[in-house]
C-alpha cells in the first residue's frame, strides 16, 4: 500500500471519517481570506480556520518570526529554566488583559488552558485552607475543550456521554442564558437575561456556597452556536460569585484577541474575571499555544517562602515553546499595527446586516450574532439531526468554493478580522443559495 496516499491512517477529529475518505476535502495552502485545494481552487474561509486565524492566512511576519526562532532556538524547557521571549510575551498579554490579571501560565491549546484554570481554582482554595470548595460549575451547552476537566464542566452532550463517569463535583450546570421565545433573531446581546445567572443562587443553597470553587463560562457560547450573553448577565454573575466567594473564569479561547472588537470580551462587557483562558488567536493559529491569565491575588497565594520549593505541580513539555512565543509576539504586533481589534468592531454591523437578511430563507430557525461572529440555526431534518448542517458544509465546499464551519444543524460564520464587505456578502450569498437547494 502507498502510505503517502492512504487516507485511512489519519483518524480525523470530530469527523465522519468513512464518508470523508469517500470524498476528501483537502486544503493545500492558504493566503489572506482563502484556502486553496490541491488543484489551486480558491476557497473562502468563513470561520478563520477554527476561530483562530484572526489576522488572515499566510502572514509573512509570523512565518519569518517562526523560521528565525527555529534556526536560533528550536526548544527550551520551562521547568526550572526559561528562554528570553517568554517574558515579553507574558507581559504583552497581561497588558491587554483587565487590570489585576497580571500573571500568565502557558500551555499548548485551549483544552489544556481550561483544564489548567480548573486545577488552579481547586489548588487556590487548597492553599487557602478551604479544601471543601471543590465544585466546578459550567453551563449547559458550554464548550471548554476536550480534556477531562473541560468536558466535565462543558455542557455539550455528545462530548460528555461516551466518557463518564466524569470529574467529581462537576455534575451541576448553570442554564444557557437563552430563551428562543423572546430572543430569537436578536442582533447582538439580548435584553432581559440576567435571571439566568440567578441559578447560581439555587446551587449555592442546594450544596452550600462553601463547596463551590469556580464558575466557568464562555462570554459568548461559540461552539454551541454563537449565543451572546444577555445585557448585564455577566455583571450579575460576577456579583453573585463575589457574594459567595466563588472564582469566576472566563473561557476566552474564542473571544480573545479581537473577535468581539476588543482584546478580550471582559473589556467589552466591563467585567473582571479572576482567571481568563486563551488560545487560538494568540498565534493566529500558526503554532499551537494556549494559556491562563491569573489575577494577582490568586498568584500571591502560591508563593512559598522556601527557595527550593516548587509552587505549582503542573506544566507541559512545550509550555511557552520558543516557536509559539515567536509566532505570538509577531501576531500581537500585527494586531496592533493594523488596528484589527477596532476593525472587527467596525465590521460587526456589516456582518449583522448580512446574516439577518437570511431571516425567512428556507429551513432557518434562528439567527444570532455578536462581534465578528454569527450563527444561522437550521430546522433539523426529521429523524436525522445534524444531517442538514453536514450537507450545508459539504455543498459549500463543492458548489460555492467556501470552507464553512457547522455544529450540528447550526452554521457558524466567524471570518478573519481582515474580511471585507464584499467577502461577507459572498459568504452569506453562498449560504442562501445552499439553503434554497437543501431538502
Amino acid at each position: 500500500m502507498d502510505r503517502l496516499n492512504d487516507l485511512d491512517a489519519f483518524w480525523l477529529p470530530f469527523t465522519p471519517n468513512r464518508h470523508f475518505r469517500s470524498s476528501p476535502r483537502l486544503l493545500a495552502r492558504a493566503e489572506g481570506m482563502y484556502f486553496f485545494d490541491e488543484g489551486d481552487r480558491r476557497l473562502l474561509d468563513t470561520c478563520s480556520g477554527l476561530w483562530c486565524v484572526n489576522a488572515g492566512h499566510g502572514r509573512r511576519k509570523i512565518a519569518e518570526a517562526i523560521a528565525e526562532q527555529a534556526a536560533r532556538l528550536d526548544y527550551a524547557p520551562t521547568f526550572q529554566f526559561a528562554h528570553p521571549d517568554a517574558f515579553p510575551l507574558a507581559s504583552a498579554i497581561a497588558d491587554l488583559a483587565p487590570k489585576g490579571l497580571d500573571h500568565v501560565f502557558f500551555v499548548n491549546s485551549g483544552s489544556e488552558a481550561c483544564d489548567t484554570a480548573l486545577k488552579l481554582a481547586r489548588a487556590y482554595f487548597q492553599r487557602k485552607g478551604e479544601g471543601g470548595r471543590f465544585r466546578l460549575l459550567g453551563r449547559e451547552r458550554g464548550y471548554h475543550g476536550v480534556g477531562f476537566g473541560g468536558i466535565s464542566v462543558g455542557g455539550i452532550a455528545n462530548n460528555r456521554k461516551p466518557y463518564g463517569p466524569l470529574v467529581p463535583g462537576t455534575d451541576d450546570h448553570l442554564p444557557l442564558p437563552y430563551d428562543r421565545s423572546t430572543m430569537a433573531f436578536t442582533r447582538g446581546e439580548p435584553e432581559g437575561g440576567e435571571r439566568f445567572a440567578d441559578a447560581l443562587e439555587g446551587l449555592a443553597a442546594l450544596h452550600g456556597a462553601e463547596t463551590i470553587a469556580a464558575v466557568i463560562v464562555e462570554p459568548f457560547a461559540g461552539s454551541a452556536g454563537v449565543f451572546a450573553p444577555p445585557k448585564n448577565y455577566l455583571k450579575r454573575l460576577r456579583a453573585l460569585c463575589d457574594r459567595y466567594g466563588v472564582l469566576l473564569i472566563f473561557d476566552e479561547v474564542i473571544t480573545g484577541f479581537g473577535r468581539l472588537g476588543t482584546a478580550f470580551a471582559a473589556e467589552r462587557y466591563g467585567v473582571v474575571p479572576d482567571i481568563v483562558t486563551f488560545a487560538k488567536g494568540i498565534t493566529n493559529g500558526a503554532v499551537p499555544m494556549g494559556g491562563v491569565i491569573v489575577h494577582d491575588r490568586i498568584r500571591r497565594v502560591f508563593h512559598d517562602d522556601l527557595d527550593h520549593a516548587i509552587e505549582l505541580f503542573h506544566g507541559n513539555t512545550c509550555s511557552a515553546h520558543p516557536l509559539a512565543c515567536a509566532a505570538a509576539l509577531a501576531t500581537l504586533s500585527l494586531y496592533e499595527e493594523e488596528g484589527l481589534f477596532a476593525r472587527a468592531a467596525q465590521m460587526e454591523s456589516v456582518l449583522a446586516d448580512a446574516v439577518h437578511a437570511l431571516k425567512g430563507a428556507p429551513h432557518v430557525l434562528d439567527i444570532r450574532n455578536v462581534g465578528l461572529a454569527a450563527a444561522i440555526e437550521l430546522e433539523p431534518q426529521s429523524g436525522a439531526p445534524g444531517k442538514r448542517g453536514y450537507e450545508t458544509m459539504r455543498r459549500a465546499f463543492a458548489d460555492e468554493d467556501m470552507v464553512v464551519r457547522v455544529g450540528g444543524d447550526t452554521i457558524a460564520l466567524a471570518p478573519a478580522l481582515i474580511v471585507t464587505e464584499e467577502e461577507i456578502a459572498r459568504m452569506v450569498g453562498g449560504v442562501r443559495r445552499i439553503l434554497e437547494r437543501l431538502e
